[in-house]
Protein backbone atom coordinates (compact mmCIF):
# COMPACT_ATOMS: atom_id res chain seq x y z
CA UNK A 1 0.00 0.00 0.00
CA UNK A 2 3.00 2.21 1.06
CA UNK A 3 4.32 1.13 -2.32
CA UNK A 4 1.84 2.29 -4.37
CA UNK A 5 1.01 5.21 -2.79
CA UNK A 6 4.82 6.71 -3.34
CA UNK A 7 4.38 5.52 -7.06
CA UNK A 8 1.01 8.10 -7.12
CA UNK A 9 2.71 10.26 -5.84
CA UNK A 10 5.92 10.08 -7.86
CA UNK A 11 3.84 10.25 -11.25
CA UNK A 12 1.56 13.08 -9.98
CA UNK A 13 4.93 14.81 -9.63
CA UNK A 14 5.96 13.83 -13.14
CA UNK A 15 2.98 15.10 -14.43
CA UNK A 16 3.36 18.56 -12.60
CA UNK A 17 6.41 19.39 -13.97
CA UNK A 18 5.39 18.17 -17.51
CA UNK A 19 2.40 20.65 -17.10
CA UNK A 20 5.05 23.80 -16.16
CA UNK A 21 7.12 23.09 -18.32
CA UNK A 22 4.44 22.98 -21.36
CA UNK A 23 2.85 26.22 -19.50
CA UNK A 24 6.75 27.68 -19.86
CA UNK A 25 7.61 26.86 -23.07
CA UNK A 26 4.14 28.51 -24.43
CA UNK A 27 4.77 31.44 -22.25
CA UNK A 28 7.77 31.80 -23.83
CA UNK A 29 7.16 30.99 -27.46
CA UNK A 30 4.87 34.13 -27.06
CA UNK A 31 7.29 36.07 -26.10
CA UNK A 32 10.07 35.10 -28.57
CA UNK A 33 6.58 35.73 -31.55
CA UNK A 34 6.23 38.87 -30.13
CA UNK A 35 10.27 39.56 -30.16
CA UNK A 36 10.68 38.77 -33.52
CA UNK A 37 7.54 40.66 -35.08
CA UNK A 38 8.74 43.69 -32.89
CA UNK A 39 12.17 43.71 -34.58
CA UNK A 40 10.18 44.45 -38.09
CA UNK A 41 10.16 48.34 -36.49
CA UNK A 42 13.97 48.52 -35.63
CA UNK A 43 15.73 51.71 -36.52
CA UNK A 44 19.65 51.61 -35.95
CA UNK A 45 21.90 54.73 -36.08
CA UNK A 46 25.34 54.53 -36.86
CA UNK A 47 26.73 57.63 -36.30
CA UNK A 48 30.17 56.69 -37.50
CA UNK A 49 33.42 58.33 -36.53
CA UNK A 50 35.94 58.94 -39.47
CA UNK A 51 39.00 56.68 -39.89
CA UNK A 52 37.68 53.89 -37.49
CA UNK A 53 36.54 51.07 -40.09
CA UNK A 54 33.27 52.37 -40.71
CA UNK A 55 33.41 51.63 -44.30
CA UNK A 56 34.22 47.92 -43.57
CA UNK A 57 31.53 47.53 -41.37
CA UNK A 58 29.23 49.88 -43.11
CA UNK A 59 30.60 47.47 -46.25
CA UNK A 60 28.89 44.25 -44.24
CA UNK A 61 25.67 45.52 -43.76
CA UNK A 62 24.61 46.97 -47.44
CA UNK A 63 26.14 43.31 -48.63
CA UNK A 64 23.72 41.38 -46.60
CA UNK A 65 21.00 43.63 -46.26
CA UNK A 66 18.52 42.33 -48.81
CA UNK A 67 19.07 38.44 -47.71
CA UNK A 68 18.15 39.77 -44.16
CA UNK A 69 15.43 41.74 -45.63
CA UNK A 70 16.31 45.70 -44.25
CA UNK A 71 17.24 48.35 -45.53
CA UNK A 72 20.62 50.62 -45.07
CA UNK A 73 20.60 54.31 -45.62
CA UNK A 74 23.43 57.55 -46.09
CA UNK A 75 22.56 60.76 -44.31
CA UNK A 76 24.35 62.95 -46.67
CA UNK A 77 25.56 66.23 -44.72
CA UNK A 78 26.57 68.81 -46.62
CA UNK A 79 30.09 70.04 -46.71
CA UNK A 80 30.80 67.15 -44.39
CA UNK A 81 29.07 68.90 -41.22
CA UNK A 82 29.15 66.99 -38.14
CA UNK A 83 26.78 69.33 -36.58
CA UNK A 84 22.97 69.71 -37.29
CA UNK A 85 20.96 72.59 -37.52
CA UNK A 86 17.78 72.72 -35.26
CA UNK A 87 15.89 72.64 -38.22
CA UNK A 88 17.54 69.71 -39.74
CA UNK A 89 18.06 67.71 -36.20
CA UNK A 90 14.30 68.06 -36.32
CA UNK A 91 13.34 67.16 -40.12
CA UNK A 92 15.83 64.07 -39.93
CA UNK A 93 14.19 62.96 -36.62
CA UNK A 94 11.09 63.16 -37.95
CA UNK A 95 12.16 61.27 -41.59
CA UNK A 96 13.24 58.51 -39.69
CA UNK A 97 10.91 57.36 -36.99
CA UNK A 98 7.93 58.24 -39.73
CA UNK A 99 9.30 56.12 -43.03
CA UNK A 100 8.01 53.24 -42.24
CA UNK A 101 8.57 52.13 -45.70
CA UNK A 102 12.29 51.36 -45.02
CA UNK A 103 11.69 49.62 -41.14
CA UNK A 104 13.63 47.79 -40.17
CA UNK A 105 16.57 49.88 -41.23
CA UNK A 106 20.40 51.57 -40.35
CA UNK A 107 21.01 54.94 -40.81
CA UNK A 108 24.93 56.07 -41.05
CA UNK A 109 26.59 59.15 -41.35
CA UNK A 110 29.37 61.20 -40.36
CA UNK A 111 27.08 63.38 -37.58
CA UNK A 112 27.35 63.77 -33.89
CA UNK A 113 25.29 62.02 -31.28
CA UNK A 114 21.46 63.58 -31.83
CA UNK A 115 18.91 63.34 -28.95
CA UNK A 116 16.25 61.73 -30.52
CA UNK A 117 13.93 61.97 -27.68
CA UNK A 118 13.79 65.72 -28.02
CA UNK A 119 11.87 65.19 -30.96
CA UNK A 120 10.40 62.28 -30.55
CA UNK A 121 8.97 59.37 -28.64
CA UNK A 122 10.72 56.66 -30.87
CA UNK A 123 14.15 55.74 -29.66
CA UNK A 124 16.56 54.11 -31.85
CA UNK A 125 19.48 51.76 -31.64
CA UNK A 126 22.84 53.61 -31.38
CA UNK A 127 25.99 51.95 -32.64
CA UNK A 128 29.26 52.96 -33.12
CA UNK A 129 32.95 52.28 -33.26
CA UNK A 130 36.06 53.27 -31.55
CA UNK A 131 39.57 53.87 -32.10
CA UNK A 132 42.92 54.88 -30.45
CA UNK A 133 43.01 58.85 -31.19
CA UNK A 134 46.62 59.44 -32.13
CA UNK A 135 46.42 55.89 -34.41
CA UNK A 136 43.10 57.69 -35.73
CA UNK A 137 44.94 60.68 -35.95
CA UNK A 138 48.20 59.66 -38.42
CA UNK A 139 45.77 57.69 -40.02
CA UNK A 140 43.32 60.69 -41.15
CA UNK A 141 46.91 62.57 -41.71
CA UNK A 142 48.16 60.40 -44.45
CA UNK A 143 44.54 59.15 -45.93
CA UNK A 144 44.14 63.31 -47.10
CA UNK A 145 48.01 63.10 -48.36
CA UNK A 146 47.63 60.01 -50.29
CA UNK A 147 44.26 58.32 -50.22
CA UNK A 148 43.70 54.97 -49.73
CA UNK A 149 42.82 51.38 -51.63
CA UNK A 150 38.99 51.92 -51.64
CA UNK A 151 38.62 54.80 -54.33
CA UNK A 152 42.27 55.14 -55.17
CA UNK A 153 41.07 57.64 -58.32
CA UNK A 154 40.23 60.19 -55.92
CA UNK A 155 42.59 63.53 -55.36
CA UNK A 156 42.67 64.04 -51.94
CA UNK A 157 42.65 67.33 -50.19
CA UNK A 158 46.48 67.44 -49.40
CA UNK A 159 47.45 65.43 -52.40
CA UNK A 160 50.99 66.55 -53.14
CA UNK A 161 52.29 67.01 -49.73
CA UNK A 162 54.79 64.52 -49.17
CA UNK A 163 55.91 66.08 -45.02
CA UNK A 164 55.77 63.00 -42.86
CA UNK A 165 53.85 63.17 -39.41
CA UNK A 166 57.03 62.98 -37.67
CA UNK A 167 58.14 66.27 -39.69
CA UNK A 168 54.81 67.76 -38.75
CA UNK A 169 55.23 67.35 -35.21
CA UNK A 170 58.41 68.45 -34.95
CA UNK A 171 57.61 71.60 -36.68
CA UNK A 172 54.60 72.47 -34.72
CA UNK A 173 52.06 72.06 -38.07
CA UNK A 174 48.72 72.45 -37.60
CA UNK A 175 47.87 69.14 -39.34
CA UNK A 176 49.13 67.57 -36.97
CA UNK A 177 48.03 69.84 -33.89
CA UNK A 178 46.62 67.47 -30.70
CA UNK A 179 43.91 69.53 -31.05
CA UNK A 180 42.75 67.63 -34.46
CA UNK A 181 42.12 64.54 -32.38
CA UNK A 182 39.56 66.27 -30.54
CA UNK A 183 36.84 64.65 -32.46
CA UNK A 184 35.55 61.13 -31.12
CA UNK A 185 34.36 63.23 -27.77
CA UNK A 186 32.38 65.19 -29.35
CA UNK A 187 30.66 62.60 -31.78
CA UNK A 188 29.65 61.09 -28.44
CA UNK A 189 28.76 64.28 -26.51
CA UNK A 190 26.55 65.09 -28.64
CA UNK A 191 25.11 68.39 -30.44
CA UNK A 192 25.83 71.00 -28.11
CA UNK A 193 28.47 73.81 -28.36
CA UNK A 194 30.07 72.72 -25.14
CA UNK A 195 30.87 69.37 -26.88
CA UNK A 196 33.27 70.92 -29.55
CA UNK A 197 35.70 72.92 -27.00
CA UNK A 198 39.14 70.97 -27.44
CA UNK A 199 39.50 69.97 -23.83
CA UNK A 200 36.33 70.39 -22.20
CA UNK A 201 35.74 67.60 -19.00
CA UNK A 202 32.52 68.16 -19.31
CA UNK A 203 32.11 66.92 -22.97
CA UNK A 204 34.50 63.96 -21.98
CA UNK A 205 31.93 63.04 -18.96
CA UNK A 206 28.68 63.82 -21.33
CA UNK A 207 30.00 61.47 -24.03
CA UNK A 208 30.59 58.68 -21.35
CA UNK A 209 27.01 58.99 -20.28
CA UNK A 210 26.09 58.70 -23.86
CA UNK A 211 27.95 55.98 -24.38
CA UNK A 212 26.61 53.61 -21.51
CA UNK A 213 22.89 54.68 -21.52
CA UNK A 214 22.13 56.02 -25.34
CA UNK A 215 24.13 53.43 -27.03
CA UNK A 216 23.46 49.37 -27.80
CA UNK A 217 26.99 48.65 -28.74
CA UNK A 218 30.08 50.46 -29.04
CA UNK A 219 33.08 48.65 -30.78
CA UNK A 220 36.83 49.52 -31.11
CA UNK A 221 38.54 49.15 -34.34
CA UNK A 222 41.03 46.66 -33.00
CA UNK A 223 38.31 43.97 -32.69
CA UNK A 224 35.92 44.53 -35.38
CA UNK A 225 35.34 40.77 -35.58
CA UNK A 226 33.98 40.58 -32.12
CA UNK A 227 32.12 43.63 -32.88
CA UNK A 228 30.23 42.41 -35.43
CA UNK A 229 29.60 39.35 -33.62
CA UNK A 230 28.07 40.85 -30.45
CA UNK A 231 25.89 42.77 -32.86
CA UNK A 232 24.95 39.59 -34.44
CA UNK A 233 24.04 37.52 -31.46
CA UNK A 234 21.67 40.80 -29.90
CA UNK A 235 20.21 41.36 -33.17
CA UNK A 236 19.98 38.37 -35.40
CA UNK A 237 17.07 39.59 -37.26
CA UNK A 238 19.42 42.55 -39.16
CA UNK A 239 23.17 40.71 -38.54
CA UNK A 240 22.14 37.18 -39.34
CA UNK A 241 25.46 35.60 -40.94
CA UNK A 242 27.38 39.15 -40.58
CA UNK A 243 30.58 37.59 -38.94
CA UNK A 244 30.27 34.67 -41.53
CA UNK A 245 30.78 36.98 -44.46
CA UNK A 246 32.90 39.74 -42.66
CA UNK A 247 35.28 36.78 -42.07
CA UNK A 248 35.22 34.87 -45.30
CA UNK A 249 35.07 38.16 -47.67
CA UNK A 250 37.13 40.79 -48.10
CA UNK A 251 35.46 43.51 -45.97
CA UNK A 252 37.78 43.09 -43.12
CA UNK A 253 40.69 44.74 -45.02
CA UNK A 254 38.17 46.84 -47.61
CA UNK A 255 39.93 49.89 -46.46
CA UNK A 256 43.42 51.04 -46.17
CA UNK A 257 45.45 54.10 -46.17
CA UNK A 258 48.01 53.94 -49.12
CA UNK A 259 51.25 54.99 -47.59
CA UNK A 260 50.99 55.15 -43.58
CA UNK A 261 54.66 55.71 -42.04
CA UNK A 262 54.46 55.12 -38.11
CA UNK A 263 55.45 57.86 -35.54
CA UNK A 264 58.27 58.15 -33.77
CA UNK A 265 58.82 57.60 -30.16
CA UNK A 266 59.35 60.95 -29.50
CA UNK A 267 56.39 61.84 -31.79
CA UNK A 268 54.27 59.51 -29.39
CA UNK A 269 55.38 61.21 -26.39
CA UNK A 270 55.18 64.42 -27.77
CA UNK A 271 51.14 63.74 -28.36
CA UNK A 272 50.75 61.79 -25.50
CA UNK A 273 51.51 64.54 -23.33
CA UNK A 274 48.77 67.14 -24.43
CA UNK A 275 45.65 67.13 -22.77
CA UNK A 276 43.62 66.28 -25.37
CA UNK A 277 45.03 63.07 -26.15
CA UNK A 278 44.78 62.36 -22.22
CA UNK A 279 40.89 62.88 -22.56
CA UNK A 280 40.10 61.19 -25.72
CA UNK A 281 42.39 58.32 -24.35
CA UNK A 282 40.45 58.05 -21.84
CA UNK A 283 36.85 57.82 -23.38
CA UNK A 284 38.62 55.18 -26.01
CA UNK A 285 40.00 52.74 -22.66
CA UNK A 286 36.13 53.35 -20.98
CA UNK A 287 34.90 52.38 -24.49
CA UNK A 288 37.10 49.66 -25.03
CA UNK A 289 36.37 48.25 -20.87
CA UNK A 290 32.75 48.92 -21.54
CA UNK A 291 32.76 46.41 -25.05
CA UNK A 292 35.09 43.87 -23.50
CA UNK A 293 32.41 43.77 -20.67
CA UNK A 294 29.97 42.81 -22.96
CA UNK A 295 31.19 40.61 -25.18
CA UNK A 296 32.26 38.48 -21.95
CA UNK A 297 28.54 37.82 -21.52
CA UNK A 298 27.44 37.65 -24.57
CA UNK A 299 29.84 35.25 -26.43
CA UNK A 300 30.21 33.25 -23.61
CA UNK A 301 31.30 29.40 -24.57
CA UNK A 302 28.12 28.79 -21.76
CA UNK A 303 24.99 30.37 -23.62
CA UNK A 304 23.33 32.01 -20.97
CA UNK A 305 19.86 31.84 -20.69
CA UNK A 306 16.26 32.89 -19.19
CA UNK A 307 12.94 32.05 -18.71
CA UNK A 308 9.43 33.75 -16.91
CA UNK A 309 8.27 32.39 -14.11
CA UNK A 310 5.79 32.57 -11.26
CA UNK A 311 3.33 34.60 -13.62
CA UNK A 312 0.12 35.95 -11.98
CA UNK A 313 -3.01 36.03 -12.74
CA UNK A 314 -2.75 32.73 -15.19
CA UNK A 315 -3.15 32.87 -18.49
CA UNK A 316 -4.88 30.56 -21.06
CA UNK A 317 -2.02 31.34 -23.82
Amino acid sequence: MRYNKQCQIFLLSQDLNKIRNEYYERVNNNVKIVKENSNDDTIIIYNRVPKTGSTSFIGVAYDICKKNNFHVIHVNISANNHVLSLPNQHNIVQNITKWNNMKPAIYHGHFAYLDFSKYSSVKPLYINIIRKPLDRLVSYYYFLRYGDNYRPYLIRKKHGDTMSFDACVKNNHPDCDPENMWLQIPFFCGQSVHCWKPGNKWALEEAKKNLINNYLLVGVTEDLTNFIAVLEATLPRIFKGASEYFLSSNKSHLRQTVQKIPPSEETIKKIQGSLVWQMENDLYEFAWQHFNFIRKYTLATKSQKYMFEKIRPKTNA
